[in-house]
C-alpha cells in the first residue's frame, strides 16, 4: 500500500465512489512531519493501521503532504469530503482544526494523538511518554558513569534532542530528566531541539556536539532526524536511545535501549472499534505503562553489557510508577515544572 500525497479533487471523487461500495466508509491515516520511512512514530502507526485494516476488512490508505502542518485543515477537510469515515491524524498541530472540523462533519469519526480534544465524534489518544522516558532516564543515569562499559566516560552527562520545542516533545524530555535525576540529582542533561523531524544530517551534527561536550548517551525524540543521532552514536562508539519504535537494531550495540510507544496498538484498536461500530467518540484513550502503551525495548543487543542491577532498578521503578508510588511529571496536564522553565 503506497502513501498518497495531498488529495486531489479527482482522487477525492474516486475515494468517494469506493466508499459507497464499501460496507464501511474507508479509513485515512494522516502521516505526521518526517513522513513514512522514519523508522519511528509514523512507521509504527502505519503498521498498526495496516494490521487493523487486514483484520477488519476495512479499506483505507495513508495520506502524506509536503507541508502537513500548514495544510492540515485542508487535508482533513478533503478527506471528510472524499468519503473517508474514519480520519486519524498523527500530526499534533492538527488538534485544534480537527476539533473545529468535527462539528461540521458529524458523520465522520475523528482521532487525534497525544492530546485531548472535545467532540462527540472525536477520540483522543494519549500515551504515557513521560513514564517510559523516566525509565530511559533512570537507565541512562546509571550507565553514564560506569566506565567498565565500553564507550562510557566518567562524566555524569547525558543528552536529549527533540524535533521541535512543543509540549508533546517536552513531555518526553521532562520525564527523561526526572528519571535521570532520581538516580543522580547532580547529573547534567543537555537539551537541544533540531527544529525538524526529517533531517538526519542535522541530528548527527547535534549528537556529535553533545558527545564533544561529554555526553556518552543521547536520547532522540526527533523522528527521522533521530536516524542521524543513532548513526552518530555508532560512528563515535557511544550510545543513542531510540524512540517510538524498537530502534535497537538500527545500530546494534550502540542503541542502549528504545522508549517504545505502542501507537501501533492504539491505531489497530481504533480501526477495530470503528469496524465494529464501537468507535470511542468523546473518549480519551490512555496508553501508559500500566496498559503496556509504553515500555523500554528488550535491549536485545545491549543487555549483555548492562549490569543486571541497573535493569532491576529500572524494573522496580516501573512497578512503583504503576502503583502510584512515583509521580512522573506530565507536561501535557501539569504544565512545565520549575526545573525546566
Amino acid at each position: 500500500m503506497k502513501a498518497m500525497k495531498l488529495l486531489s479533487k479527482s482522487t477525492i471523487a474516486l475515494c468517494a465512489a469506493t466508499a459507497v461500495l464499501a460496507d464501511e466508509r474507508p479509513a485515512a491515516l494522516i502521516i505526521a512531519q518526517g513522513g513514512l520511512g522514519d523508522a519511528s512514530w509514523n512507521d509504527t502507526a502505519y503498521a498498526g493501521f495496516q494490521s487493523g485494516l487486514e483484520k477488519t476488512g476495512i479499506t483505507g490508505r495513508p495520506i502524506e503532504s509536503p507541508d502537513v502542518v500548514a495544510q492540515g485543515e485542508e487535508i482533513m477537510r478533503r478527506a471528510a469530503d472524499g468519503g473517508f469515515g474514519l480520519v486519524i491524524s498523527l500530526e499534533w498541530i492538527h488538534g485544534e482544526p480537527m476539533e473545529a472540523l468535527a462539528k461540521d462533519y458529524s458523520d465522520t469519526s475523528w482521532v487525534i494523538m497525544n492530546q485531548t480534544r472535545e467532540g462527540d465524534n472525536v477520540a483522543s489518544v494519549v500515551f504515557g511518554e513521560h513514564e517510559g522516558s523516566y525509565l530511559a532516564g533512570a537507565l541512562a543515569a546509571q550507565v553514564t558513569t560506569d566506565t567498565s562499559i565500553r564507550g562510557i566516560n566518567e562524566e555524569a552527562v547525558v543528552g536529549v534532542i527533540g524535533g521541535f520545542k512543543a509540549p508533546g516533545i517536552d513531555k518526553f524530555i521532562v520525564g527523561f530528566i526526572q528519571g535521570a535525576e532520581a538516580i543522580n540529582p547532580d547529573i547534567e542533561v543537555i537539551v537541544a531541539y533540531a527544529d525538524s523531524f526529517g533531517d538526519p544530517a542535522k541530528g548527527a551534527q547535534m549528537a556529535n556536539a553533545m558527545f564533544d561536550d561529554g555526553a556518552d548517551i543521547v536520547y532522540q525524540v526527533a523522528g527521522g532526524t533521530g536516524i542521524g543521532i543513532i548513526e552518530a552514536a555508532k560512528a563515535r562508539g557511544h550510545y543513542a536511545i531510540g524512540v517510538d519504535n524498537d530502534q535497537d537494531g538500527l545500530a546494534p550495540g550502540n542503541v542502549l535501549t528504545s522508549m517504545v510507544k505502542r501507537v501501533d496498538v492504539a491505531v489497530d484498536q481504533i480501526v477495530t472499534n470503528y469496524a465494529a461500530d464501537t468507535f470511542p467518540g468523546g473518549e480519551v484513550m490512555n496508553f501508559g505503562l500500566a496498559e503496556n502503551g509504553v515500555a523500554l525495548s528488550p535491549m536485545t543487543h545491549t543487555r549483555d553489557i548492562i549490569p543486571a542491577s541497573y535493569v532491576e532498578k529500572v524494573e522496580a521503578m516501573k512497578a512503583q510508577i504503576i502503583a502510584g508510588d512515583i509521580d512522573v511529571w506530565d507536561v501535557s496536564n501539569e504544565g512545565y515544572p520549575d526545573f525546566f522553565k
